[in-house]
């Protein structure tokens, strides 16, 4: 059974149409960088959640979510509705082992992410854990339209904090976007536009691959790493890439 408190609704972004965050204050136990919640709302009688990784660092507040509406689903249109000194539920504690808390140290991380999958690696990205294990981090974001891409300000302080050892390539799929690459990001895995972009390979002996966001995405990348020699990363069996997968 879910422990449920609540929270105030502090802040509120629409980044484009369909695409929000919602920042809270609310007093969950410490999390670990990659962890999420489940926000819920009550909706006839209802308590309706659903799980949202946590887009701040474990040391920052307010806690904040990234998220897409969909126009049919019983949750995010009520949610995205909703404006500072709303009150919603959230879980007391964050779950997940989409952290890199038993990743080994490698030479290159990768975060591979598409739409609100950004979210989480920005809160990983703002925690010592990269820093601390990998030499090199580059972040992929893939949209289909170029107003998708979001959080370009945030992107910019990462990038300034860590110079030449950050890297964000953003992917644009239905349209051409000045600085992006044109196409999925799996298309652009396989026919190796990402890793000339980057000017690194992605090896086993070298790299660890993070993979978040839409499923099909991280179901065909999988079988793409895997083809290069890549396993994935359990707990007791440490592997080359982690994946994200709660919906």
């Amino acid at each position: 059974m879910n422990d449920w408190i609540k929270a105030k609704i502090v802040g509120k972004h629409q980044w484009a149409e369909g695409l929000h965050s919602l920042q809270f204050e609310a007093p969950i136990a410490d999390f670990v960088a990659g962890q999420y919640i489940k926000v819920a709302l009550d909706i006839e009688g209802e308590r309706v959640g659903r799980p949202y990784s946590l887009v701040n660092a474990p040391q920052d507040r307010p806690l904040e979510i990234y998220f897409n509406e969909v126009p049919e689903g019983p949750l995010t249109p009520p949610l995205s509705a909703l404006n500072p000194g709303d009150e919603v539920w959230l879980t007391s504690t964050a779950s997940g082992i989409f952290t890199l808390e038993t990743v080994e140290p490698a030479d290159n991380l990768w975060m591979l992410g598409t739409g609100t999958g950004l979210g989480v690696y920005l809160s990983i990205l703002r925690s010592p854990d990269p820093w601390e294990r990998f030499n090199r981090v580059v972040l992929v974001h893939g949209v289909r339209q170029g107003a998708d891409l979001a959080y370009a300000e945030t992107l910019k302080e990462i990038a300034s904090r860590h110079g030449d050892r950050f890297l964000f390539i953003p992917a644009v799929s239905r349209e051409t976007r000045e600085g992006a690459l044109a196409g999925r990001i799996t298309d652009l895995l396989t026919d190796g536009q990402l890793e000339t972009r980057a000017g690194l390979r992605i090896d086993p002996a070298t790299s660890h691959v993070m993979l978040c966001g839409n499923s099909a995405m991280i179901k065909d990348a999988k079988v793409i790493l895997e083809e290069r020699g890549l396993a994935r990363h359990r707990r007791h069996a440490p592997g080359q890439y982690t994946t994200e997968q709660y919906h």
